[in-house]
């Protein structure tokens, strides 16, 4: 039938529990961009050349809350695949934002028919965190938690179903960082929303990950010392060249995180040079004690553990540019005059001002050991029901037919890959077939969602997809990668966890730093 993106054409849907406050239907034409792979999460890039497409914005409030969402749904008119794939956000944004509607160019250019949400929210929780009175924002929470994400799945299903004549033959979720966490979500809690969920990096278990984001900048002040850039870098650098060999390969970064006994304070009094400065100098213990506390992760006033650190060698600052920038948990900035300050990455820090302190002028860089004790474990009691998205019982997500893939860097800087690990394995106890509808794939060398030496997965999605409508079970994946801007070309398997790749020939160093590898030198094991 010929498609129709009018007013007219369609009915307004309805959500249960909302009323629906306003209906838009736009026709969009000569649409064109490039949607990188680093943006279209699992994807490889895809241009997308003049297309036409429909564009519908419903609006609603919830009956019994005040607020104000917008469902955004995005209908290809000429390439229609059959299928939804919904896109999340990234950092405090549910979606709506210039990461998510890179991802949703992406889709439309492969024919998906794609969406994303608000949650009714701003970028940051400035605007919404604490209510008139006070107090924190607890249902603008629920919000960006959960409650729009089965919202969005109900409203996008409809008006597909509308548009086409016939319902999408698959529903697919795709986010990274808070996208991947809303896709964990939505497995956890509304098992039926979608066929398949590629949730990368997921910002699960949110208290305590958010305690680990604001730590290594608690240790700085603690220790009465903020490191250049630069010195960071040298450290990050030292822990690489000290492990990179050991997997066999040398590819400049650590791919068997397991066997790196790196000690951060091993390489006090190692020179370096600062081009920050254009001077040469030399680490001190309190840098070293701020990188190694950024890999071991948050301890209570008595080194108790809260939570898991990113791994040896992660970032700890700053690296790239625009929106690929990558941002470490220690990052600092100085001036001219040589002062330099801690930067917060604005998870932590944020999340306990409003949540716990609820307080808009309260400052971390006050906080006490004690006290951060107390906010942490104030943070999980109140909180963890609502936005922890740590239940590892999938079994109604299982028994539904569902299927679970995504990627974590085993270099990212902000979202500990050991949480992620601990959240599988939690997982197999509750449903020790876990490996028949969940496969998480660790990337070595990859940063936060992207960037790193490590390469950007391109052909994740396409797995996930072919394991919900074909059977095909991801056992391993071949990944390209370029350690070194214009260098050689590698070539390795990804292999879902608990399963490493590991070279098939003998010895841990018979491939030299002039040699590269192919996916068929490793196996999983």
């Amino acid at each position: 039938m010929a498609l129709n993106c009018s007013l007219n054409a369609l009915q307004v849907p309805a959500l249960p529990g909302a009323n629906i406050t306003a209906f838009e239907v736009n026709l969009v034409q000569n649409y064109t961009g490039v949607a990188t792979s680093k943006l279209y999460i699992g994807h490889p890039t895809v241009s997308v050349d003049n297309a036409t497409f429909c564009n519908v914005t419903v609006s609603y409030e919830h009956i019994d809350g005040n607020d104000t969402v917008n469902v955004e749904t995005w209908l290809p008119m000429d390439n229609y695949n059959g299928r939804i794939q919904a896109s999340g956000g990234g950092g405090w944004v549910a979606g709506r934002f210039q990461i998510t509607y890179a991802s949703m160019m992406g889709a439309l250019g492969e024919g998906y028919a794609t969406s994303t949400t608000d949650a009714g929210l701003g970028q940051t929780p400035d605007s919404w965190a604490l209510t008139a009175d006070g107090s924190p924002n607890v249902h603008a929470l629920e919000d960006l938690a959960s409650i729009s994400l089965h919202d969005q799945a109900i409203l996008t299903k409809a008006v597909v179903e509308d548009f086409y004549g016939q319902p999408a033959a698959y529903a697919y979720w795709n986010g990274c960082s808070q996208g991947g966490r809303q896709g964990m979500m939505l497995a956890q809690r509304y098992p039926d929303a979608y066929d398949g969920i590629h949730a990368c990096a997921p910002a699960a278990n949110w208290n305590e990950l958010f305690a680990f984001t604001l730590w290594p900048q608690l240790v700085m002040e603690w220790a009465d010392y903020v490191p250049r850039p630069c010195e960071l870098d040298a450290l990050s650098k030292a822990a690489i060249e000290a492990c990179d060999k050991h997997d066999g390969v040398y590819d400049s970064m650590i791919s068997d995180d397991s066997a790196c006994d790196f000690d951060a304070l091993s390489v006090v009094g190692q020179a370096y040079f600062c081009a920050d400065t254009n001077t040469t100098e030399t680490i001190t213990k309190e840098a070293a004690t701020i990188a190694k506390a950024t890999w071991t992760g948050p301890r209570t006033a008595n080194d108790d553990f809260v939570w898991y650190g990113t791994n040896t060698g992660s970032l700890l600052g700053t690296s790239g540019e625009g929106l690929t920038t990558a941002l470490g948990p220690a990052m600092t900035s100085c001036s001219e005059n040589g002062t330099c300050m801690g930067v917060p990455l604005g998870l932590g820090d944020v999340w306990l001002k409003y949540f716990v302190e609820k307080d808009a002028n309260w400052d971390y860089r006050e906080m006490t050991p004690a006290e951060f004790d107390r906010d942490v474990a104030k943070s999980i009691e109140l909180y963890d029901a609502i936005i922890g998205t740590n239940d590892p019982d999938l079994t109604s997500f299982y028994e539904s037919g569902g299927k679970i893939l995504g990627f974590q860097g085993m270099m990212d800087q902000v979202i500990p890959v050991k949480g992620t690990e601990r959240y599988y394995n939690a997982v197999s106890k509750v449903l020790p077939n876990v490996g028949e509808f969940y496969r998480m794939f660790e990337v070595p060398g990859l940063l936060h969602c992207s960037g790193g030496n490590g390469g950007q997965p391109s052909n994740t999605f396409d797995a996930l997809r072919a394991w919900v409508e074909n059977g095909t079970v991801p056992e391993s994946l071949p990944h390209l990668y370029t350690p070194v801007e214009g260098g050689p070309e590698f070539e390795r398997l990804l292999c879902p966890y608990p399963q490493m790749a590991v070279l098939k020939k003998c010895g841990r160093e018979e491939i030299s730093p002039k040699m590269t590898t192919r996916a068929g030198d490793y196996v999983c094991v």
